[in-house]
């Protein structure tokens, strides 16, 4: 059965200890489950990551053309970054982590999916607070003012609960129209929420983009022996 739980590195942050487990639950079947933990909140699973997933497979699906440029938002385990890279017209793919630990531990690849992003050439991790560049400096250090097809982000648990509370000033209008600078005309901007859609979040959204939508996603949840759902968020800059 091997060990049943494992600390894989803990380590300071700004905001925090962060800190990445390994765990397995004999009911659930034979397999490991990684954590990231900051401080004592919960902030991944690879338990639950089919709406991480579904936030590339959504953004990047509202695409046409090819050879995309796409921002991920938010490190985590990996899974929206993954998801975009199976995307055969991602040309380049840009992930901004504020903890450098989270992404050590791809580097150093401690977690399943960093043997991916280590041997894509497509793929880029960019250490800094994706808040602060969506509003100043931009994404893309080697190339200010850069403009991009889809702007994915995976951060906070919800537009309304952060995991800081400096980042709550992001998602109003005037925050999220300095960001719309960095998107191509027609671009996408998609956001991963852990809470039903919000219409006031929609209304936000409405100032800026044009055809706003909240998407429910669905998936089992073992712990509840039944459903649970996240949301994604689509928007598009006005060509």
């Amino acid at each position: 059965m091997g060990v049943l739980f494992e600390e894989i590195d803990s380590q300071p942050s700004d905001i925090g200890e962060i800190t990445l487990r390994r765990r397995r639950i004999p009911a659930l079947g034979d397999r490991d489950i990684y954590e990231v933990k900051l401080g004592e909140e919960f902030l991944m699973s690879s338990m639950f990551v089919d709406a991480e997933v579904a936030l590339a497979d959504l953004g990047l699906g509202a695409l046409t053309g090819d050879d995309f440029a796409v921002v991920v938002g938010g490190l985590g385990l990996g899974y929206t970054a993954d998801a975009a890279l199976r995307d055969v017209r991602v040309g380049e793919l840009l992930v901004v982590e504020m903890l450098e630990p989270v992404i050590r531990w791809h580097r150093q690849e401690k977690v399943p999916l960093g043997a991916v992003f280590n041997r894509d050439d497509r793929c880029r991790f960019v250490n800094g607070s994706f808040f602060d560049l969506a509003v100043e400096g931009g994404f893309d250090p080697s190339q200010p003012g850069r403009q991009f097809d889809a702007i994915l982000l995976d951060i906070d648990h919800s537009p309304s609960d952060f995991l800081d509370e400096g980042n709550a000033s992001f998602y109003q209008p005037d925050s999220l129209r300095l960001m719309s600078r960095q998107l191509k005309p027609g671009g996408l901007f998609a956001v991963w929420s852990n809470e039903p859609p919000a219409e006031a979040f929609m209304a936000d959204l409405g100032a800026v983009f044009t055809g706003v939508e909240a998407k429910v996603v669905s998936f089992f949840n073992p712990f509840q022996n039944g459903e649970s759902s996240n949301t994604v968020y689509l928007a598009r800059k006005p060509a």
